[in-house]
């Protein structure tokens, strides 16, 4: 039995990230839309018996990250994929077990994207995620990734 892309992602996640492995990372699912990742409390928990603002913060990056780097494979440009930088709000306390679920800002931009990556060998797209307890809205994230590829495409 061969893993499927799920399997694929969190096991490279574990290996590659190991923050992910310590946070009891899993993911839940990833497609080109969207990649949702999930947590357990216990392993991310505060001094407040609510999960750590970085917890949250790490998974929303994560999510985000996986997001475009699955499409980047999917598209065969193979490189490195950076945070450039992020905004986080924090708009509830997380007393349980939470997700991130994330989605391009902006899908349309993804054409544009992959042209300046082939023409110039880097560029940026913003990605956002939610972070959610149940039906709670955690916390938001919005970053700006920068891709570079290995060898520029012509």
């Amino acid at each position: 039995m061969t893993a499927g892309p799920t399997q694929e992602l969190e096991a490279y996640l574990h290996t590659h990230i190991p923050l992910s492995a310590a946070m009891q990372v899993a993911v839940v699912a990833a497609s080109d839309d969207a990649v949702a990742l999930s947590a357990p409390l216990a392993p991310n928990i505060n001094h407040r018996s609510t999960a750590f603002g970085g917890s949250l913060s790490t998974l929303a990056i994560l999510s985000a990250w996986a997001l475009v780097n699955m499409r980047l494979n999917a598209e065969g440009l193979p490189g490195r994929l950076v945070i450039q930088s992020n905004h986080m709000d924090y708009d509830a306390p997380v007393e349980g077990d939470f997700t991130a679920t994330a989605r391009l800002a902006d899908s349309a931009a993804w054409p544009s994207f992959v042209k300046m990556l082939k023409r110039r060998g880097r560029a940026r797209i913003l990605a956002k995620s939610v972070v959610r307890c149940g039906d709670v809205t955690g916390g938001r994230f919005e970053g700006e990734f920068v891709a570079f590829l290995n060898q520029p495409q012509g």
